[in-house]
């Protein structure tokens, strides 16, 4: 085989065809490590109760994020990202690419009632497609372990927000199974980096995936090894630490020689705490709603995504995406097949991660709990009939009467009751309350 047929080969097959990986495989053509070419390898950054309030690129007034922002700066920034207002639902759609009612996550305590031999999460999906998989900080409220659900490698510590050992539940962690003391001075966000650049070292030559979790910016809010006693804003330093990390691992991926085959994404798993959230101004404004609401503060978070010379520089984007989005897009991007028999609720957005036109999907849902809502870039409609008008989002949700006469707000409730009729949200698993925190009940602005 001369070398045109060889690279021609190889390009249908980073591709991700059918054909053209079951025609490499059955004529011995091309190895294995060769189905893996042209694979980017997937950094999935996830920030813990980080709304788009508190990044800088996003307009915050009070917080600077230079390093976060080169990511916007050199990739794509989405402006109607969303995902459940909770830690575990959000989690659940973002590793599932399905919705609570689905697989019964829509609270938290009925997200870690998830089973492996019912939902199939992102690494086992990648697996096939050749990737190496890990699982590196918050596991929260998911069930079990990560490994249970397909990855190859974790690091995992019990609850969220855990930096020192001195917190109860900061005193141990565990590696791939293994129990590790959290030593004295020891800090856990520092442990996850190395641990993280230890896997990408050693798995550099080969596509990998990695879900990285992060502590920060979740409470109990506690000094960062960088803080100065009596002269510190603990809350800000954080968000500087997590800045500070983003910037050193781009510098590792550098440092590899792998920067360019990277996708990094970087997303909140819901908004910004509600006593936060009062600070965290974008031009002296302050968000509608706040984490654990059904309000815009509650589930638009930021989602920047950068692939060098795949993504477009500094575009912004109005594409709708919600957290089921990422399952499809990775496997797109792999080559991999999506979990046969399972409805998928998630659309591929990898047509816009690689600067191509293609359909993006009009309207997200968002559910926590008994209450859900479908929102397109203008409006919004509730499980209970309820519609806003986001023409002036995210500052303020403008509440339309049933009865208006508008023929803007009677198309757009005509057309999101259609998406919810089709989704049937309430004929999927019923939300049991679960002893667990409920979406909080908050006066609307008008």
């Amino acid at each position: 085989m001369n070398r045109r047929e060889f690279m021609r080969i190889a390009g249908v097959v980073a591709a991700g065809t059918t054909a053209a990986r079951e025609y490499a495989l059955g004529s011995g053509l091309l190895s294995r490590t060769l189905l893996s070419a042209g694979k980017p390898n997937i950094l999935f950054i996830l920030a813990d109760d980080y709304g788009t309030n508190e990044v800088g690129c996003y307009g915050a007034d009070n917080y600077k994020t230079p390093n976060i922002d080169q990511l916007a700066q050199g990739g794509i920034r989405f402006t109607h990202a969303y995902t459940p207002s909770l830690c575990g639902p959000s989690r659940a759609t973002i590793l599932t690419g399905r919705y609570g009612f689905r697989t019964g996550a829509s609270n938290q305590a009925s997200t870690g009632r998830m089973s492996p031999s019912v939902e199939t999460m992102i690494p086992t999906v990648l697996k096939h497609a050749g990737y190496v998989t890990s699982s590196i900080g918050k596991w929260g409220q998911l069930p079990l372990g990560p490994g249970d659900f397909g990855f190859d490698d974790y690091l995992r510590y019990r609850g969220s927000g855990i930096y020192w050992n001195t917190q109860a539940n900061g005193r141990t962690y565990v590696v791939n199974g293994e129990t590790r003391e959290l030593h004295d001075k020891e800090y856990m966000p520092d442990l996850m980096h190395k641990h993280l650049v230890d896997f990408i070292t050693k798995h550099k030559d080969k596509p990998f995936y990695v879900y990285y979790s992060l502590s920060h910016i979740h409470g109990e809010i506690l000094p960062t090894p960088d803080s100065v006693s009596g002269k510190s804003d603990d809350y800000t330093d954080n968000i500087v630490y997590m800045d500070k990390l983003v910037g050193k691992l781009t510098a590792e991926l550098d440092r590899l020689g792998i920067r360019e085959k990277t996708l990094i994404v970087f997303f909140g798993d819901n908004g910004t705490v509600g006593g936060r959230s009062q600070r965290a101004t974008i031009g002296g404004k302050t968000i509608s709603g706040s984490k654990g609401s059904m309000l815009e503060g509650g589930s638009l978070v930021p989602l920047l995504a950068n692939w060098p010379k795949t993504t477009p520089a500094g575009k912004v984007s109005d594409h709708m995406v919600d957290s089921t989005d990422f399952l499809p897009t990775f496997a797109e991007l792999a080559g991999a097949q999506l979990p046969a028999g399972k409805i998928i609720d998630g659309r591929s957005f990898a047509h816009t991660l690689r600067g191509e036109k293609g359909e993006s999907r009009e309207w997200v849902f968002i559910q926590l709990g008994s209450k859900w809502y479908v929102r397109d870039a203008g409006w919004k409609l509730t499980q209970s009939g309820e519609l806003y008008d986001m023409s002036e989002s995210p500052f303020t949700e403008k509440s339309v009467p049933k009865d208006s006469k508008d023929a803007a707000a009677v198309e757009a409730r005509t057309r999101l009751q259609a998406a919810l009729d089709r989704l049937n949200p309430a004929g999927g698993i019923p939300d049991d309350g679960g002893g667990k925190k409920r979406p909080a009940k908050r006066k609307r602005r008008k």
